[in-house]
């Protein structure tokens, strides 16, 4: 409806708060460009505390209603890929294998079994898993850990190699990029690479290493390192969740447009793996289980990656972080893994309220309307330019505790149908969201 020339805003903060405003006046905004997160990795081992809501100790989490449940869930949520974190743990095996004894119950069907023929089923595509050897900490320099990934891959590909839902291999060499990657990871993702032509050939093959925030791009080494290694895919740790510097998401997005430009000579394909998790205690602890993030950051992460041109957005992990709210497996934490599918959910299904979001991360979102003010102060939160996600960003207009009025004048009768608060949220530096905020209009520019 048409309402008058002044916005009143009253805002109450209960401590110091950093605000960018937009006020949108019928703007279409599209975020196609966004992409969504198509690939998981499935993890069947409890290997410590982080683990506590994706495979909880209070029940069978080996269980074939259970991977019937999860895998149908995640091809509705759109999910293509799924990666196999591993497929033995502790030297015990999630599927029939000869070469160790089983993880599961002799007379129930193996969770391998169980997550192959729902993908078949549905139409999704296998990372098959040549770990653990041992265990999550496997040495890739042992010749015993080598030999037992080598046997392994011929086990599981006499299994599942002719399989519909069989794309191809993830290899565990979660080596660290750190300046550079070390030659002995190239030299072990490259033996298995061989192993899997030999076995399946025109299989693809995936590895996801970790360290992007310590590697030196700029670096000829790093190129050099990479151009040795003869993998399809590469899905690079994304380590926002496991939080390696104060405000990562500004690093992140120019690592993307480096790794780009990288993959572009190479010719691998670049992904993203998005950490979807944040901690329910300390930080990248093993005794700290893994929870699910607000749906504003992983927003942020898709953004990042998308406007960088990654092929393929993956994730460690969505089941159990992300639960339907209606699921009878409910493995997350009680709250915050519904409130992330909803989330999610609602984005993918075309939400205004992200969509905005996701246009405001990625700078293209404009005010349809330029109101004035006479506050200096105030007329930065209308001068178009968005603020990145940290609290030493000068576009952001920051209000010290307490109360606050906000006039802003359109100088004319306008048609305003929404408006934009785009706030920073940052509980370290005690940089929190308004308890309250509230709206009046005027038609008449005085009352």
């Amino acid at each position: 409806m048409d309402k008058g020339t002044v916005l009143r805003w009253l805002i109450s903060f209960a401590m110091c708060v950093s605000l960018f405003i937009i006020p949108v006046s019928g703007q279409r905004v599209e975020n196609h460009f966004v992409k969504p997160i198509t690939g998981t990795w499935i993890n069947l081992a409890y290997q410590d505390v982080r683990n506590k809501y994706t495979n909880p100790q209070h029940f069978d989490y080996t269980a074939p209603a259970l991977w019937r449940q999860k895998i149908k869930e995640l091809s509705e949520m759109g999910i293509e890929y799924l990666v196999f974190m591993a497929v033995a743990n502790e030297g015990k095996a999630y599927y029939p294998s000869k070469l160790m004894p089983h993880a599961y119950a002799p007379e129930k069907e193996s969770p391998v079994d169980v997550i192959m023929d729902m993908a078949d089923e549905l139409g999704m595509k296998v990372f098959m898993s040549t770990g653990w050897a041992k265990n999550q900490d496997d040495n890739l320099q042992d010749p015993a850990i080598k030999q037992r990934q080598l046997q392994m891959m011929e086990e599981l590909a006499a299994l599942y190699r002719n399989h519909k839902a069989f794309y191809g291999w993830y290899l565990p060499v979660e080596d660290c990029l750190c300046p550079i990657f070390a030659e002995h990871a190239v030299q072990s993702v490259n033996t298995l690479v061989e192993k899997a032509r030999v076995l399946t050939p025109g299989k693809k093959t995936l590895i996801s290493p970790y360290g992007i925030v310590n590697s030196a791009f700029d670096d000829p080494a790093y190129e050099r390192q990479l151009a040795k290694l003869k993998v399809d895919i590469i899905a690079y740790q994304d380590e926002i969740g496991c939080v390696r510097e104060q405000f990562p998401l500004l690093r992140l997005k120019r690592s993307w447009e480096k790794l780009r430009a990288i993959h572009d000579r190479l010719g691998i394909a670049l992904w993203a793996n998005c950490e979807t998790f944040t901690w329910e205690n300390e930080t990248n602890d093993r005794a700290s289980a893994l929870i699910p993030s607000a749906y504003s950051r992983l927003l942020s992460q898709q953004v990042a990656a998308s406007v960088a041109g990654v092929e393929t957005i993956t994730s460690f992990m969505m089941y159990g972080l992300f639960d339907k709210p209606d699921s009878p497996f409910q493995l997350g934490q009680p709250i915050w893994s519904n409130k992330a599918y909803t989330d999610y959910m609602a984005w993918k299904n075309g939400d205004k309220y992200w969509n905005y979001l996701a246009a405001s991360f990625a700078g293209t979102l404009i005010s349809g309307e330029i109101a004035k003010t006479d506050n200096v102060l105030w007329q930065k939160m209308l001068d178009g330019k968005l603020a990145e996600e940290s609290s030493a960003d000068t576009c952001w207009v920051e209000f010290a505790p307490g109360y606050h009025e906000l006039f802003f004048d359109f100088g004319k009768i306008v048609h305003l149908k929404q408006f934009m608060f785009r706030v920073l949220n940052y509980k370290s530096q005690d940089i929190c969201l308004p308890e309250n905020i509230s709206l009046s209009v005027s038609d008449d520019g005085i009352r």
